[in-house]
């Protein structure tokens, strides 16, 4: 299914000219050779662009569309018209030798043997180059010792006449794709993409793009081991994918990688989507749910009340189609292949009412400085990783699951509610507003806590033993504070664990310590003490006991019940 939806939306960017036409390919370019009409190297000029990088200015190679290359892994095997100076000059940074020569060699060879009939002088140009050009002789060409460094860096180069490049030349066009699509004897069968009988692809094309992977890209599809082969199959022909379905859906994800705007980062897996009409307004919407910033806020709201409403949702003033079918992939790094973390598929409307089921579950009372209504997936996952390390990735199946879960509306992981509880842990009671609202999320979710949109803020009403102690052990931290005023330890950093999980043990010695701390404001804040009396005898009254242990979830509730007494002290300080 995964390779059926990137062969449509090649197809889709094919019509859009944005993509290369089979046979063909985009390729990063650094440097011309500018060839005579006998052959010679008159000069290089170089192709790369000036572009912004941050703060920084840098010079990259511009992409060019060149014919398709081959996919190389320790063999030699040269490239028609493009490649690296190994191939195209025979030489590397520090001259030749017998493996480069042997390189130059073979692109010799296929140059020679496709441009053998041509008559063209761009074709004859590249004949004569070849049958005269001599490694060994380069260094003493005053022309490349100019640009020798540049050249030999592993970039790609291509031939020119002038100003007009091989790869255009219409002579050299149309031999390519004649010669191309002649038969050389490939293995035939159905491919299991197009459910038609072709010729089968061998290896398939390398992606790039995925962080951690290979550099020179890694395979979506490859069997190299005797163990992965079935039914006497060999290589990729153990899953048949035909020619032009192998080149166009491979061409497709190196294009959606390559659209930084429409790709993001979750833990270790590269995530990329799109919609199966190949309009950008899909993509555009998408990002801005998945990524809320402070100055998004107001559209985002703005879609989610028009999809509840049933009204148009218009997005840079292109209107969107809720039925419209959209994809998205999650891709790992696996050595030299691509790891598939998920693929899920749905209706645009369906993923964005998903979404909005999850924001609404996350929706918590807030410090007053958090400007942020919408918490990002990357955020949430933030809250799990220890701040102070130097690795704040989050663990990363964990991350592609969160993210699989919001987009079908499904049980979030219980790693992602441990891990959150961990790190309060760890951190000694420390309670964000990221991680309160993880986990009454994932309290509703996956405990079906029905009650939880009636704690969104403070529910003085709440009897749940859970959250009311959850209450009392930050009325019993306040004490101490007025009390004592700023000191270095206070009983959330001491007892907040033990409180957490065995209340039975720790409540009765904090009630000791709070008659001690109330006997100093009496002295000094006499209002703090009658204030703290009223709201100690409430929520009292709420408790029959103290519980011996408290399960994982009642531990969840017993944290919002802290988060929300806090964030209720600050509102009225705010008010006074």
């Amino acid at each position: 299914m995964i390779l059926q939806a990137l062969v449509k939306h090649y197809e889709n960017l094919a019509e859009e000219g944005k993509v290369a036409r089979e046979g063909w390919c985009t390729a990063k370019v650094s440097y011309a050779i500018n060839l005579s009409q006998e052959g010679k190297v008159t000069n290089v000029f170089t192709l790369k662009e000036e572009k912004n990088r941050g703060k920084k200015k840098v010079w990259e190679p511009v992409l060019l569309t060149v014919p398709e290359m081959v996919v190389r892994s320790s063999g030699v095997s040269s490239n028609f018209l493009c490649d690296n100076s190994k191939y195209l000059l025979g030489i590397d940074s520090e001259g030749t030798n017998p493996r480069i020569l042997e390189c130059f060699q073979a692109a010799k060879e296929r140059h020679m043997t496709f441009l053998k009939t041509a008559k063209g002088e761009m074709a004859q140009a590249i004949r004569n180059f070849f049958e005269t050009w001599d490694p060994r002789e380069a260094k003493e060409s005053s022309v490349l010792e100019e640009y020798w460094e540049d050249i030999t860096d592993g970039g790609n180069l291509i031939f020119s006449l002038g100003m007009n490049y091989a790869q255009d030349d219409e002579e050299i066009k149309a031999l390519w794709n004649e010669t191309r699509n002649m038969s050389a004897g490939e293995t035939e069968a159905v491919c299991m993409v197009t459910g038609k009988k072709t010729e089968i692809s061998r290896i398939h094309k390398t992606i790039k793009g995925v962080p951690g992977a290979q550099s020179s890209g890694a395979a979506l599809v490859s069997f190299n081991a005797p163990a992965f082969e079935s039914y006497g199959k060999e290589q990729s022909y153990n899953a048949p994918v035909g020619k032009y379905a192998e080149f166009a859906y491979t061409t497709a994800l190196n294009y959606l990688l390559s659209q930084k705007d429409y790709t993001f980062l979750l833990g270790d897996s590269m995530i990329v989507f799109w919609a199966e009409n190949g309009e950008e307004a899909y993509q555009d919407a998408f990002s801005v749910f998945m990524s809320p910033k402070v100055d998004n806020q107001e559209e985002i709201k703005g879609l989610f009340n028009s999809l509840k409403a049933y009204r148009p949702m218009v997005i840079h003033e292109k209107q969107l189609n809720p039925d419209q079918r959209f994809y998205i992939l999650a891709l790992a790094p696996n050595a030299a292949r691509l790891s598939v973390r998920f693929f899920y598929q749905d209706s645009f409307g369906n993923i964005l009412r998903n979404i909005a089921r999850h924001y609404q579950r996350m929706e918590i009372v807030r410090p007053s400085w958090e400007e942020l209504e919408y918490m990002g997936i990357w955020r949430m996952l933030y809250e799990t990783v220890n701040q102070k390390s130097k690795n704040k990735v989050p663990i990363s199946n964990m991350a592609a699951m969160v993210l699989q879960a919001v987009l079908a509306d499904g049980r979030y992981p219980a790693s992602l509610y441990t891990d959150t509880l961990i790190r309060i842990r760890a951190e000694q009671g420390v309670v964000t507003y990221g991680r309160a609202a993880i986990i009454k999320a994932f309290l509703m979710k996956n405990y079906s806590w029905k009650e939880g949109e009636n704690y969104m803020g403070l529910n003085k009403d709440s009897a749940d033993s859970a959250y009311v102690l959850g209450r009392l052990f930050s009325v019993l931290e306040s004490i101490q504070k007025d009390a004592s005023g700023d000191i270095n330890t206070t009983i959330r950093d001491r007892y907040f664990n033990s409180a957490c999980s065995t209340p039975a043990s720790i409540f009765p010695i904090l009630f000791k310590l709070k008659n001690s701390h109330m006997k100093k404001l009496e002295r000094d804040k006499g209002n703090f003490k009658r204030y703290y009396e009223v709201l100690l005898r409430e929520i009292m009254e709420k408790l029959d006991t103290f519980p011996k242990q408290l399960s994982l979830e009642e531990q969840g509730r017993f944290i919002l019940g802290y988060y929300h007494q806090i964030q209720d002290k600050y509102q009225k300080k705010e008010e006074e």
